[in-house]
């Protein structure tokens, strides 16, 4: 099966940390103009991709500033009658979308929302426009409204942060009891005002204090670490992402999407045009074949980030490679204790040291 990713590149106010292909909504907005696009553009993609789409994830941006309808317009297409799940991202800005149970009626069955924070003091620092109690407020409606999975984002290491306030922020989350949380380490891309301006973050050593005793904190209140940064109760993992960490197909969509699709036992990269007028004027995107050479790496990148990994009939499965051309590394990580005996899996230590691990299958 495959994903269907679909970019909506519009928010409300772009946050400082932000390096994803978004921007902020002005005179220019056509919603109507870029649902029109994007269906063009997926009935253009499908025709492409042998495998039945079984998820779809919206992502931005913002996607909860188009309406419902537009997304009834984009699910209602043949091809997507067997997906199984379909995630939104939103916002908990009370400005930013409808009522989250119109959203469920028109087919989103999973919400992720950019939480980020619940302290006062912390979410001016990011940029972000709502306050704590819109937050609060947001995560109660979203899973009062029926959807079968609530996703939190949340981030620590933020600027001028605690340990105690990374953990009460990490609680809140969980007294709210929704069925993913995603919780991961604030980042200074370089593309980015924070990247350009940085801010004062924790020491390295605070940072991992607060990943270390979060770990502990979400395990011990029924979230399974399943990914790097994603933890699940119920077994309750986002499918859509599961396809990524797995080295699944998929098909991007939206201005600034990449796509990862098997044709012809060649696997090609896509990638749309990144600005929204290029995008909605039908400029082509790049399409470019992975090569054979860059697969092991490409393949170790995404599996070693699942805590549980994979079997070791996955590479050949996923990359059409045989299993020999990775064994000198897995026979190295296993003798160094980094990995599994007959699995593509790390252990503790190799899971704490997961991008040197990575680096072992890069083509010299």
């Amino acid at each position: 099966m495959s994903g269907l990713y679909i970019h909506i590149p519009w928010c409300v106010k772009k946050c400082p940390y932000c390096d994803f292909n978004s921007h902020e909504k002005d005179s220019r907005f056509d919603e109507n103009r870029y649902v029109a696009r994007l269906i063009e553009d997926f009935e253009e993609e499908v025709q492409r991709c042998a495998q039945p789409i079984s998820t779809v994830y919206f992502g931005g941006g913002t996607p909860s500033l188009f309406a419902p309808q537009s997304f009834a317009e984009i699910l209602a297409r043949p091809e997507l009658t067997d997906v199984t799940e379909v995630t939104m991202e939103a916002n908990p800005g009370a400005v930013e979308h409808h009522d989250f149970a119109e959203y469920r009626a028109a087919g989103i069955n999973r919400l992720s929302l950019g939480i980020q924070s619940f302290n006062d003091n912390q979410l001016p620092l990011l940029g972000r426009i709502h306050d704590a109690n819109e937050a609060r407020a947001a995560c109660i409606r979203a899973l009062e409204a029926g959807f079968s999975s609530v996703n939190l984002d949340l981030m620590y290491g933020l600027p001028e942060q605690s340990i105690d306030d990374s953990l009460q922020d990490l609680q809140t989350a969980i007294a709210l009891q929704p069925q993913h949380i995603s919780w991961y380490e604030l980042t200074l891309e370089p593309n980015t005002v924070f990247g350009k301006h940085p801010p004062k973050i924790p020491p390295l050593e605070v940072r991992i204090e607060m990943s270390t005793q979060g770990i502990e904190m979400l395990g011990e209140s029924g979230y399974q670490r399943y990914e790097v940064s994603a933890y699940a109760r119920d077994h309750q993992m986002c499918a859509h992402n599961y396809n990524y960490w797995t080295f699944g197909n998929y098909i991007g969509i939206g201005a600034g999407a990449h796509g990862k699709i098997l044709r012809d036992e060649r696997f090609l990269r896509t990638r749309k045009p990144k600005m929204p007028n290029s995008y909605l004027n039908g400029v082509v995107g790049t399409e470019t074949v992975i090569d054979c050479g860059e697969l092991p790496v490409e393949f170790m990148m995404n599996v070693l980030r699942l805590t549980e990994g994979v079997p070791d009939a996955s590479f050949t499965d996923q990359t059409r490679l045989p299993l020999s051309r990775i064994e000198p590394q897995l026979r190295r990580l296993r003798s160094w204790g980094l990995m599994e005996l007959n699995r593509i899996q790390l252990t503790p230590l190799g899971y704490s040291q997961l991008d040197s691990v990575v680096a072992q299958f890069l083509a010299h």
